[in-house]
């Protein structure tokens, strides 16, 4: 099926846009802006955007089991409750180093959330990637990441995709849903530098779509790493994409325009916008964080 026009989405635009999340129950987009920082949600019925701002910068959110959203910011887990803008702890005392914040995070359809750390400025390969069920503790699964990036899982729950961007490739884990275990990886996918693998979303065919940072493009994979797609778009560092609208059927992108020249704004002039797309594929219901510990079958 043909890709329909890829349209801006409002006219805010943010410095590091990231971390897209549908929310069926309520019937909208919320995103990051991690710089700013914020909280940013698009209400599909009137097209209307809200922001909320933030104290520290907001690496990651989680839709909960409960209405909240879970807020990964760099000294404590927080629930953030948008129909009156309280922001509340959750979970402090992080096991977070000096200088860093998190990135990416993904749930999985048992309510463990993932998410990664990083140095907020060096990249160093000091980052973890951790899981944290329930009230905690968040717990270190892999050390040594530099930029954690494209958390996301297959429909059956098996695979656990994650890369660390500076390494150029995507890695598939085997992955145990009733235990949250990633077992062992394989390279699911690479790309050539300067471009790199940025945050992903899973489609209901069990196929993985990428935001491929430094690349200007979104990439469709197959189960087994196969590209299937490319679609370009009018930015070079897209983020992160996720699927949204009552069918599930438009594939939102976030961007961002920070650290960029005078020329490179001039030749990408939706830097920092959101985007959207139908692609004729549907997505999955983004799983929710169970705040009492991981669900059952």
């Amino acid at each position: 099926m043909a890709l329909l026009e890829l349209q801006r989405v409002g006219t805010q635009s943010d410095i590091l846009g990231e971390c897209p999340l549908w929310d069926g129950s309520a019937n909208c987009l919320y995103w990051v802006d991690i710089r700013r920082p914020a909280i940013r949600r698009l209400r599909h019925d009137n097209g209307q955007v809200d922001t909320w701002t933030m104290p520290d910068l907001v690496g990651s959110i989680a839709l909960t089991d409960e209405g909240r959203l879970l807020v990964a910011l760099p000294s404590q887990m927080a629930l953030f409750d948008p129909q009156n803008g309280e922001l509340q702890p959750f979970l402090s005392n992080l096991p977070m180093r000096e200088g860093h914040r998190f990135n990416d995070g993904r749930c999985d359809d048992r309510g463990r959330f993932w998410v990664g750390s990083m140095h907020n400025i060096s990249r160093a390969p000091e980052g973890t990637l951790f899981c944290l069920e329930g009230a905690g503790p968040l717990k270190p699964v892999l050390q040594g990441v530099s930029i954690p990036n494209s958390l996301a899982f297959s429909p059956d729950g098996e695979t656990l995709y994650f890369a660390d961007s500076l390494h150029y490739k995507i890695f598939a884990h085997d992955y145990t849903p009733d235990t949250g275990q990633m077992g062992v990886s394989r390279v699911f996918a690479e790309s050539k530098p300067p471009a790199f693998p940025d945050g992903s979303a899973v489609d209901a065919e069990g196929f993985l779509w990428n935001a491929e940072f430094n690349g200007g493009r979104l990439l469709r994979y197959a189960p087994d790493g196969r590209l299937d797609r490319v679609v370009s778009l009018p930015v070079d560092r897209p983020t992160c994409c996720a699927f949204g609208g009552p069918d599930l059927d438009i594939l939102y992108i976030t961007s961002t325009s920070q650290n960029m020249t005078d020329a490179e704004r001039q030749a990408h002039p939706m830097a920092g916008a959101l985007m959207a797309i139908r692609p004729g594929v549907c997505g999955l219901p983004e799983p929710r964080f169970a705040l009492r510990g991981p669900r059952g079958n």
